[in-house]
């Protein structure tokens, strides 16, 4: 997430900073609780994004609706705000019946209809309709393969990749991995799924760990919450 070009999981949208400019020096912020401080990836600023960047970002996620859902949401985020997702959150996952893949692959054009009526989700054509596309495709994956988990973790060789960043810059776009996972998702029929908006999935569910080697999730966010 804290890096995306062309749109995915990123918190600031396709801008490389977020709203006031970052120095390399606070690359990391420090945020006392508890009397204790804490250093967090700079991103995490609003009380929505320190709470996900918390709790879940990086931390593997081998469960096929979660897998799905950070798949539709990277797809909902691009070009817009990171916080934006964040808030239409829950109103995606009543949109969506929890994103159960089965249910949403029976979208047909009159359901298609209400949600580009409903003000709690991105109301965008291309992104409603490639949720339901993603949906189908996703259900030929589990037939061939057992499940998404399976077959999407074989990018990284079923294991998180630790980086060790010590600035932003460092953080890429794109990797050979997230290359080689696009490729893959658009011949079997997913769309929205570009090597940037892959990566940012990558980082968002644990399969990368992105979080700059100081901030305190470092090291622990691939393992358990």
């Amino acid at each position: 997430m804290p890096f995306c070009l062309t749109g995915g999981f990123s918190p600031w949208g396709s801008s490389r900073f977020p709203s006031g400019a970052f120095t390399e020096e606070s690359f990391v912020i420090q945020k006392r609780e508890n009397n204790q401080p804490r250093v967090r990836c700079v991103w995490a600023q609003s009380e929505l994004a320190i709470r996900y960047h918390d709790r879940e970002w990086g931390v593997s996620v081998h469960d096929d609706d979660q897998l799905f859902e950070f798949l539709v949401l990277e797809g909902a985020q691009a070009g817009l705000s990171w916080e934006t997702i964040l808030h239409k959150r829950e109103n995606y996952r009543a949109a969506f019946d929890g994103f159960d893949a089965q249910r949403m692959a029976r979208y047909d054009r009159r359901k298609i209809a209400q949600l580009l009526k409903n003000p709690g989700i991105v109301r965008n054509q291309l992104k409603i309709t490639s949720a339901v596309r993603n949906a189908r495709a996703l259900l030929r994956v589990q037939e061939e393969f057992g499940s998404f988990d399976r077959y999407v973790w074989q990018f990284v060789g079923g294991r998180p990749r630790v980086n060790s960043w010590k600035a932003h810059r460092q953080v890429p776009a794109r990797t050979l991995e997230s290359d080689a996972m696009s490729k893959a998702l658009r011949k079997r029929g997913f769309n929205f799924v570009g090597s940037t908006i892959c990566y940012a999935f990558m980082q968002a569910v644990g399969m990368v760990n992105d979080h700059v080697a100081q901030c305190f999730r470092y090291g622990s966010a691939s393992l358990l919450k």
